[in-house]
């Protein structure tokens, strides 16, 4: 945190303000230092290992790596900002993120959707990419060892729901995706407020698992509870809108597959499919380029993103249930401190598109993949796919 400020901070006297974070931004030796050492990447498995016998000395080791590696991780995007164009640099939102860490998500999202005419689309979408996977990354550094220094002296693996710090050691699939259901379904109607006119009496579609029920694996429950979340959340938006004047709603199938080296998740609706006039192809849903997703620059998009960087984004599924900040008001739900947003780390988004891409990013961080196949007309098949031996690197680049 000490070097995030020196490199960061900007003295609050508005007329002196370009100038001191043009100083801060490209003149700092302190920054040069971390900048120019190598991250070291780390698998599931290495995490589960280190952490399974914990003791004092290995607390302090543990201690000791995350305070070395989080500000060559932080150093590395702050270079990665400095190569952006200056034109791209003075945005709104974007300076915000040397400011406010806790703003990052959101105040980039702005930032690069006012940007997007001046970047090419894979050059933005490339960037947002490095900037989102390394903040993933310092969260799950961070708090697996605040986890494992809590569980000093205890045997969690012995616990109702074995772990080693923030990671599962016997995750079931099948509880995950209904808690997501339940949590969904105790909400009046859809997540958001522009929807509540079309949305058809409050009622939920159905959703029906099936395939490896006993399914278990090892993976970082809050990164996958948030995928799960906000897969079925757009399903059952989708098929409660499209078919809110009939009597009942098709239901939703989740299909679970266990796999030699990789667990699946197929969500099936009958929502109408991914067609739009804004959207060419599923994929360009996770794009923050409005070149492939027209809607980073519609009005209320923009406005609910400055809205959300006012409050800040941790990318959680607490954060759309536990709590929704709507025309300064806030509104409450039942069993927000279980809620996969909120433990993932995103807060709630109303409609400022950052559900889809983050979703894809906790997807891929650990080598996994998700898919968006359209039936335009009929529904979606959504296909999520995590390795389950742990034996992958982080996604983040070096």
């Amino acid at each position: 945190m000490l070097m995030w400020q020196r490199c960061c901070s900007v003295p609050r006297r508005p007329h002196a303000r370009s100038v001191s974070t043009a100083l801060h931004f490209y003149q700092n030796r302190q920054l040069d230092i971390y900048a120019a050492k190598e991250a070291h990447r780390l698998t599931l498995r290495q995490l589960v290992f280190f952490g399974r016998q914990m003791d004092e000395d290995r607390l302090i080791k543990s201690a000791n790596y995350v305070r070395t590696e989080l500000p060559v991780r932080i150093a590395h995007r702050i270079r990665d900002l400095q190569a952006l164009p200056y034109v791209v640099v003075t945005q709104e939102g974007v300076a915000r993120v040397y400011e406010v860490a806790n703003t990052l998500i959101p105040s980039l999202s702005l930032g690069l959707s006012l940007a997007s005419p001046h970047l090419p689309p894979d050059s933005l979408d490339s960037f947002m990419h490095r900037m989102l996977v390394s903040r993933i990354s310092r969260r799950v550094l961070a708090e697996h060892h605040v986890a494992l220094t809590k569980s000093l002296g205890k045997n969690s693996l012995e616990e109702q729901d074995p772990h080693v710090g923030i990671i599962y050691t016997a995750l079931n699939l099948k509880r995950s995706v209904d808690k997501c259901v339940k949590l969904l379904q105790n909400r009046p109607y859809c997540i958001d407020d522009d929807m509540e006119e079309n949305w058809p009496d409050g009622r939920w579609p159905e959703v029906v698992v099936d395939g490896h029920l006993d399914t278990k694996f090892s993976y970082i429950r809050e990164h996958l509870e948030y995928i799960l979340f906000e897969l079925l959340k757009n399903a059952m938006c989708a098929t409660g809108i499209r078919h809110r004047d009939t009597t009942t709603l098709p239901p939703i199938r989740a299909t679970i597959v266990a796999g030699e080296n990789n667990v699946g998740v197929r969500i099936s609706d009958q929502g109408g499919g991914l067609s739009s006039e804004s959207i060419r192809s599923p994929s360009d849903l996770f794009s923050f380029s409005h070149v492939r997703n027209a809607t980073r620059m519609a009005d209320e998009r923009l406005g609910a993103l400055r809205n959300a960087s006012s409050i800040g984004v941790k990318a959680t599924v607490a954060e759309q249930v536990g709590g929704r900040h709507l025309g300064g008001k806030e509104t409450r739900y039942p069993q927000e401190s279980q809620d996969p947003e909120r433990e993932a780390g995103i807060a709630p988004h109303q409609r400022i598109g950052l559900g889809l891409p983050m979703s894809n990013i906790f997807a891929t961080y650990f080598g996994g993949s998700l898919e968006l196949v359209s039936l335009d007309g009929w529904g979606t098949d959504v296909f999520l796919r995590l390795p389950k031996l742990g034996t992958n690197l982080e996604g983040i680049e070096v």
